[in-house]
């Protein structure tokens, strides 16, 4: 196949030119269009590489599409799918929850229905993207070690983030904040909602500390790359490197991304806080990171949509100096290399065939048509 006619995002330049793609892989890169029959006329459009998602809760939405439903795993997991795959996400590492902030939850009822449904469907072909899992280990779960180990073992994580949302430290430092998130996600009075903040606060102490050591060194043993997750000060982030932590996932502070970057640690933000102008929980925005050069990595997190939308933001964004190919590498390079894939997230000879055809419009990046290993998907 060929690709012609084409504004090529490249790791440093964008060029008008054409790709020859065979067996999956990008085999010539040239300057110009060609007029060979059969060539593809991206028409002056944008070509780029396919996006690489380190951290995406999306699959869990369509496993439980109301409170009280379980959809098949199988019908649900190629909705998620193809979701991702309409916004040029060809490489997902999806986020399953190992542990929650509530007993009992639907979350932790769905934990090996969705790992199941990954590997099933991988199996049998049925999915578009490279689909791949991210367990995100809640260490003041009671339960989480015993669930991680369980799953370790069943379905083998290709990454392990460690979290704790217990109230008055990371993600929420402000505890008014805390009180707004949760009384209105699960409808508390003020009484039951003060009973849960202390619960929560009692497990935090119980088992986090330990949970997380644990599993740090079971993943350190495994070779799985371990993210660290919400860390908000300087103390954090020497813990986090101390358990041989790589990646940093939205840290609250640029106090703690600082330090994180000064490490080697691959920082990553929401690209929701960029498409918003902020974070939802009041904690430091992306924007202000990128304009300090402390962005590393992009994630969709809980809006898939939102990761191009961000990368094409930040290149109209005056506070910061990125232009289209840096802001690129934020959504494909960076997070492939954080993940320790070698064979993607860049257009260049040797390289998967997964990109992206689009044109940036005034207000969104419009997808026309997306490939993986050469193949056209969406």
């Amino acid at each position: 196949m060929i690709l012609t006619n084409a504004q090529i995002v490249l790791k440093d330049e964008v060029i008008n030119g054409s790709l020859h793609i065979s067996e999956g892989q990008i085999q010539a890169l040239d300057s110009g269009r060609v007029s060979l029959p059969g060539a593809v006329d991206c028409q002056g459009g944008y070509l780029m590489p396919g996006m690489v998602e380190l951290h995406t809760d999306n699959m869990e939405k369509h496993f439980t599409p109301r409170p009280g439903v379980a959809w098949p795993g199988t019908q649900a997991f190629k909705v998620h799918d193809a979701q991702m795959i309409s916004a040029g996400i060809t490489t997902v590492f999806d986020a399953i929850s190992v542990g929650d902030v509530v007993e009992g939850s639907e979350r932790l009822n769905n934990l090996s229905r969705m790992a199941e449904a990954l590997n099933d469907n991988r199996e049998r072909g049925l999915i578009r993207a490279d689909h791949l899992l991210h367990l995100r280990c809640e260490v003041s779960h009671k339960d989480t070690l015993h669930n991680f180990r369980h799953l370790l073992e069943a379905h083998p994580p290709q990454l392990v983030s460690i979290m704790d949302h217990s109230p008055g430290q990371r993600q929420f430092a402000n505890i008014d904040k805390y009180r707004q998130y949760y009384k209105g996600k699960y409808k508390l009075s003020d009484t039951e909602l003060e009973a849960f903040i202390q619960r929560q606060t009692e497990a935090s102490r119980i088992y986090s500390a330990d949970y997380r050591r644990a599993i740090a060194d079971i993943c350190l043993d495994h070779g799985i790359p371990l993210a660290s997750h919400d860390d908000a000060t300087v103390a954090h982030v020497e813990e986090s490197l101390q358990h041989g932590m790589v990646i940093a996932e939205f840290p609250t502070t640029e106090e703690a991304a600082r330090e994180a970057h000064r490490h080697g640690m691959a920082v990553l933000m929401g690209a929701p806080n960029v498409v918003r102008g902020g974070s939802h929980s009041g904690n430091v925005a992306a924007h202000a990171l990128a304009s300090e050069g402390l962005l590393d990595v992009l994630s969709s997190d809980y809006y898939p949509a939102s990761l191009l939308d961000a990368a094409f933001k930040l290149v109209k964004d005056e506070r910061n100096h990125y232009d289209l190919p840096a802001a690129t590498r934020l959504v494909s390079q960076r997070p492939a290399e954080a993940a320790g894939l070698e064979d993607r997230g860049e257009i260049a000879i040797g390289k998967r065939a997964d990109l992206i055809w689009c044109e940036g419009l005034e207000d969104h990046a419009h997808i026309l048509h997306v490939w993986k290993d050469g193949n056209r998907v969406f």
